[in-house]
């Protein structure tokens, strides 16, 4: 069992401190999801100018980098934000290359008001094109189960029609249990041949919540966690179980000094 975090668990960190805290706790990989003040690692000195030391530092500690959780997104209509996530994806599979990170996180992205088949026409469009960047770089594009490309039938269909070995599924084990009711086994059986990685949480359903859920230390909450774990590991996968606690977004839940060690204390006692 491999775990790791994503360092929107740790906005305030820095790099001594996140390589520190990751030993400490006895994490075997950080995903970086922005870092301090920046959402985009790729415009920060310590992944530009300093990247060589930075991904030795992490090496020696003996830390993996099996993800970097950019914010592009499959699918929009704006031709300016396309722009700029075609730039963003290149400087992201760079910066895998670099340090070894086999994976790219990418969302999917709202689909507002555009009718559903132009909406796929779109996306499998602009995952072809992502997917062939992926290959170029021997990098593979994650597509996250997130926003509005949740639904794991949907997921099966966008992977067969590009269809490349560059290409493959990220499963928020949350998102399509708790926002769309989806079972995990469902999940599983639909899509998990194309699942490379994962991303772990809990919460606590909460209808009069604003988010109708209450984000909660791992076992605190309502996912079914063990039964995502056998799914998982009854099925071969092998692969990163990273804790994403949302901290950039929720500055009021519990702070990484409290969650992480919390995280790896759970997954080692219950699985």
């Amino acid at each position: 069992m491999k775990l790791a975090f994503t360092t929107l668990g740790c906005p305030d960190w820095d790099l001594n401190t996140i390589i520190f805290r990751a030993k400490q706790y006895g994490f075997d990989g950080v995903d970086f999801r922005g870092y301090r003040s920046e959402l985009d690692v790729t415009f920060l000195p310590e992944f530009t100018l300093k990247r060589k030391e930075t991904s030795l530092r992490l090496k020696d500690a003996g830390l993996d980098v099996p993800c970097f959780s950019s914010s592009v997104r499959m699918f929009t209509t704006d031709s300016s934000a396309q722009r700029k996530y075609d730039l963003e994806i290149v400087r992201y599979a760079r910066l895998c290359q670099l340090f070894d990170a086999p994976y790219l996180r990418i969302f999917g992205g709202k689909i507002g008001d555009v009718c559903r088949e132009r909406a796929i026409d779109i996306a499998i469009k602009n995952l072809m094109k992502m997917a062939k960047i992926g290959e170029e770089h021997n990098v593979s594009i994650l597509l996250e189960t997130h926003d509005d490309w949740l639904d794991c039938y949907l997921l099966k269909m966008l992977m067969e029609s590009v269809a490349s070995d560059f290409l493959g599924i990220l499963w928020d084990i949350h998102n399509p249990y708790v926002l769309i009711k989806e079972k995990p086994r469902t999940t599983w059986q639909t899509i998990g041949k194309w699942i490379r990685y994962t991303h772990w949480k809990d919460a606590k359903i909460d209808k009069n919540s604003e988010l109708g859920y209450q984000i909660s230390l791992m076992g605190e909450g309502d996912l079914p966690l063990r039964k995502i774990f056998n799914l998982v590991k009854n099925g071969g996968y092998d692969g990163y179980l990273t804790f994403e606690w949302e901290k950039r977004w929720y500055p009021e839940i519990p702070a990484p000094e409290v969650a992480f060690p919390q995280y790896i204390k759970f997954m080692k006692e219950n699985f």
